[in-house]
């Protein structure tokens, strides 16, 4: 039997595709067996209220899918949904397969990439990108780097950065030298904590409706038990998602001979409108502004990529 995950149309070379496989996973990471229960309908599953069960089962996941031997966050951390994770990648290569890199190096930045690296990990794994990973808080920093050093098919193909102005996501990062194919981000898209803590409480009504559908017994923890996590810089900022992004796109402006494809998830469809025109004025052809749909665990998420240059621009700067 297999464990249940939220149903969603994933990449076509995603390889979470349907329900996971926990025999398998237990085989490939044995820790993960004393948090596999039988629900009453026969199916097996884990406790997705259960913090050490979703961590548990993230580190069956990388280490089956992504030969990644050690992994962890620090307690209260985002631990996120990898398969909507890994659609994010997906759909950021097939942009880059329309450049004709052939064997060149692709050179990723990764903006905000959390103390679970997760970006970097399966694009560095899943297409032998090379990464460049920042992100303003200390102890994310730190987790990242932890997890590089301590996995030697990580070690050469992810650098992390520190971003020491919170004021700035490119500035500070991108080297005068420096060409990059993509950049990805996935930002914070809460505009308060009180906002994302009624989003969080939501995430768990869903878990629990989910869990009485399976016959299960899941319980809605109270807001200080975060099995999802999340820092504040990690959920929210002042002005949410929209001012987040208007600020990316009008700074990627300057590094526009820098970046092919500069990317982001969208959460709010409404602020693509808003994003699509600012991008416009800013400069970015309108003709290399594209919208994609993916699963990100329980909810829709758009992928928004701008580009200043063209291919054959791309072309004489290597």
């Amino acid at each position: 039997m297999s464990g249940k995950r939220p149903a969603a149309q994933l990449h076509p070379r995603n390889r979470h595709q349907g329900r996971y496989d926990l025999d398998q996973l237990c085989s490939s990471y044995p820790e993960l067996r004393k948090f596999v229960k039988t629900t009453p309908k026969g199916q097996k599953t884990i406790d997705f209220a259960n913090s050490e069960a979703v961590i548990r089962l993230n580190q069956a996941l990388l280490k089956h899918y992504y030969n990644v031997q050690h992994w962890s966050i620090p307690k209260g951390y985002l631990c996120p949904p990898i398969p909507g994770r890994a659609d994010y990648i997906h759909y950021a290569a097939d942009l880059l397969g329309s450049l004709n890199l052939g064997q060149k190096t692709v050179k990723v930045l990764d903006i905000g990439t959390g103390a679970n690296l997760i970006y970097p990990i399966i694009g560095s794994q899943a297409y032998g990108w090379h990464f460049v990973a920042s992100d303003i808080d200390p102890v994310s920093v730190e987790s990242a780097r932890a997890i590089v050093s301590s996995n030697k098919n990580l070690s050469g193909k992810i650098r992390i950065e520190h971003q020491h102005d919170k004021n700035s996501l490119f500035r500070h990062i991108i080297q005068p030298s420096d060409q990059f194919a993509l950049t990805l981000c996935n930002p914070p898209f809460h505009a308060s904590k009180k906002e994302a803590e009624a989003g969080t409480q939501r995430k768990w009504k869903n878990l629990k409706s989910s869990a009485v559908k399976r016959g299960g017994n899941t319980r809605i923890p109270d807001k200080k038990s975060l099995n999802f996590g999340g820092q504040a810089n990690e959920l929210w900022c002042e002005g949410g998602e929209i001012r987040f992004l208007k600020n990316m796109v009008r700074e990627s402006a300057e590094f526009s001979q820098q970046v092919f494809w500069f990317t982001t998830l969208v959460s709010k469809k409404e602020n693509i409108a808003l994003l699509r025109k600012l991008l416009v004025e800013e400069g970015a052809n309108q003709v290399k502004v594209k919208v994609k749909q993916m699963s990100q665990g329980q909810k829709i998420s758009h992928m928004l990529a701008w580009s200043f240059m063209s291919r054959e621009e791309h072309k004489l700067k290597g």
